[in-house]
């Protein structure tokens, strides 16, 4: 079914009738939280709260979920989405009110806010920008190996405004920022799309994404941490980089990692972002002890592979963290299918492999996917918002994100709950002492359900293909 924009519209508006009953888990108030939200795959119920679906008849007849807060795993920097200058565009050229608006009911944790909590950026340009550029765009022929020339210039314009209103709402937000390709100058093939860095530049790259996050501090944005490239393998989007696991790891221990530390950077390096299947590139480079002391951890796309195989990572080097960094929802996006496989693999599935986040691509977009970059940008991203003028419609990308960003909050920390076959879940104990459960019937069949904490019950009932997030 594909999306039908008024039938969504709709369900926003009920949603919104409904806000009154939504909750505001970063408020501290444990009990008062406590509720059961739900989306069904065919919008008959879209982030609604159920008042009516909670009990606590414990009967053995019932699926018996069990949540053990004593077991726990990683602690969550936070749920969030991409904002590319595209993105940053759209939310400029909307009208001040609606603008701030928006931006609080994205970013704030009040009553009618989703509490998004984690951002990435693109260090420079991306596909998904009206043009392409760096931040050290030289003539033909010309060098700037001391990085004199940067300027962050163009990001002024859309991107760094927009982040500014977002740091007013949410100061303790997270940035993370993953460049798709360096100065043309530096490349071999002297072309923003493909092409590998060339070696004598390594030291100078370095510099470039040091002044980044410098020049990014004067700004106020403090810069989280930084992916080493956006997509290594990957060489065919615009702007891109080929950059194989071996000269990333001699970049990152021979340059980015010392640049970083003699000048007293404390953003986290974070290697890889690119597909589940190729865990054997991080594990290469984190096999090499003098760039793994430079290394926080490694981020990943589902674009290829399977999400269980991000944990072959962790088992190879559990002291380091985990990350999931992009997924795209296509256009025009088939709500049904989008929710389905998003809160699975990613909402479900990326936690329970040990990631500390979640980010869908992009944020937003246009009602023709624009802007992007030409020969190889992205003409099929659907945004979790479409934007035109001051009219927002929130797309699939917005409440897979939702279900996660409200209710468990940076700080949470993810603990054991038993596989069910046909009710993918995990589970978190979250800053505030309660607990937040992720819960979906991929079944055909209505599920009950006893949800068990400690020696605490909650009996809930999920229709076939519902998702759910419960908070105790």
């Amino acid at each position: 079914m594909l999306i039908k924009k008024k039938n969504l519209l709709s369900g926003i508006a009920l949603s919104l009738t409904m806000a009154a009953m939504l909750t505001g888990c970063a408020s501290g108030k444990k009990s008062a939280n406590a509720g059961l939200w739900v989306t069904m795959p065919d919008q008959s119920v879209v982030f609604q709260k159920q008042s009516s679906s909670i009990n606590q008849s414990k009967n053995e007849k019932n699926v018996q979920l069990t949540i053990n807060t004593g077991k726990t795993y990683q602690e969550m920097d936070g749920f969030g989405y991409t904002i590319n200058g595209g993105s940053a565009k759209h939310i400029t050229k909307m009208s001040a009110p609606a603008r701030a608006k928006l931006l609080q009911e994205l970013f704030g944790t009040g009553t009618n806010d989703i509490g998004v909590s984690y951002i990435r950026l693109s260090v420079g340009a991306s596909d998904l920008d009206e043009k392409v550029f760096s931040y050290n765009d030289l003539p033909a022929g010309q060098t700037d190996v001391n990085i004199e020339k940067f300027d962050l210039d163009y990001d002024k314009l859309y991107l760094i405004p927009v982040l500014k209103q977002i740091l007013a709402i949410n100061p303790s937000i997270k940035i993370l920022g993953s460049p798709w390709s360096p100065p043309v100058w530096m490349k071999t093939n002297g072309d923003a799309r493909g092409g590998s860095l060339k070696p004598e530049y390594y030291s100078a790259y370095a510099k470039y994404l040091m002044k980044y996050v410098q020049a990014m501090k004067k700004e106020g944005i403090v810069i989280d941490a930084l992916t080493v490239q956006n997509e290594p393998l990957h060489p065919g989007n615009n702007p891109s980089l080929l950059m194989l696991a071996e000269d990333q790891k001699v970049f990152v221990r021979d340059h980015l990692g010392p640049t970083f530390e003699k000048n007293g950077i404390k953003t986290k390096i974070i290697i890889y972002d690119h597909n589940a299947d190729r865990p054997d590139y991080p594990i290469t480079i984190l096999n090499d002890k003098e760039a793994a002391k430079y290394i926080d951890g490694s981020a990943f796309h589902l674009y290829g592979g399977t999400i269980d195989a991000i944990s072959k990572v962790h088992e190879a080097h559990p002291h380091k963290n985990l990350y999931f960094t992009e997924q795209w929802v296509g256009a025009p996006g088939d709500f049904a299918t989008e929710l389905n496989w998003h809160i699975e693999n990613l909402i479900i599935g990326a936690p329970r492999n040990w990631c500390k986040t979640v980010l869908e691509w992009n944020l937003a977009a246009d009602e023709n996917q624009n802007p992007h970059t030409d020969r190889g940008g992205c003409d099929r991203c659907l945004g979790a918002l479409t934007i035109k003028g001051d009219e927002v419609i929130r797309e699939p990308a917005y409440y897979i994100i939702a279900h996660a960003s409200k209710f468990v909050r940076p700080g949470s920390v993810r603990v054991e709950s038993n596989l069910i076959d046909g009710l993918p879940n995990v589970a978190f104990k979250t800053p505030n002492g309660g607990v937040a459960a992720i819960i979906q019937n991929t079944s055909k069949a209505d599920k009950t359900i006893d949800v068990n904490t400690g020696n605490k019950t909650k009996t809930i009932t999920l229709k076939a293909g519902a998702v759910a997030t419960l908070v105790l």
